[in-house]
């Protein structure tokens, strides 16, 4: 390819400025390169929640999100992932105590499935039934939040730290806690595409009725 047709090619890409969706200001994160609007749908783009709220000590939370639209020189994106970085949760575990962890998915009240997982942290070394008595309870206040939540208030309430503490303050009646905190919240799968799923196992269960 000759230097004229490369620089040709460089002309006509445009750079789009990336904005967090509209619960986190439509906060700047960062641009992206694209020889066409097209190009830039379904990109990531990754920020901690410091980045966005001008708080260093939140710089422990990752965020990604998802571009779903494009405007003419600007790209929207949504929410994708809340995630705490490795080094902060080893950070908060201590020799002779526990630490107890769940891994569930549900569904919002606005029939969004997410992915989460709630941890948290005994003061002491705690039994299997105290440990398993701690996981039921988180369970149950997680699956409850969404129930009660649209999604993007389930995000607010992770992200803001509402739900960490109402696990917290549950909790801790069964053990002593030093410290509780959802580790990993994920958007599994929006309306839409689980209306399809559902969609799609009733005409299977259906092609396997005998006539």
């Amino acid at each position: 390819m000759s230097e004229r047709s490369v620089s040709r090619q460089q002309r006509q890409k445009r750079w789009y400025t990336v904005l967090a969706p509209e619960s986190f200001d439509r906060a700047e994160l960062g641009t992206t390169p694209a020889n066409e609007p097209n190009a830039v749908l379904e990109r990531t783009i990754e920020a901690t929640l410091g980045d966005l709220t001008d708080d260093a000590g939140a710089n422990n939370v990752k965020l990604t999100f998802r571009i779903n639209d494009v405007g003419s020189d600007t790209a929207y994106t949504e929410f994708e992932k809340h995630e705490l970085t490795r080094d902060y949760l080893n950070s908060l575990v201590r020799r002779g105590a526990s630490k107890v962890d769940a891994y569930l998915t549900v569904r919002t009240n606005d029939n969004y499935r997410v992915r989460i997982q709630p941890v948290a942290f005994t003061t002491q070394k705690a039994n299997d039934s105290q440990e398993k008595a701690i996981r039921k309870r988180m369970v149950e206040l997680v699956r409850e939040a969404a129930h009660d939540r649209s999604f993007q208030e389930l995000v607010d309430s992770v992200t803001q730290g509402r739900l960490s503490s109402a696990i917290y303050g549950e909790a801790r009646t069964i053990y002593p806690l030093r410290r509780v905190e959802v580790a990993k919240l994920a958007l599994d799968a929006h309306p839409e595409e689980i209306a399809e799923e559902e969609e799609t196992a009733v005409d299977v269960d259906e092609s396997d009725v005998e006539v």
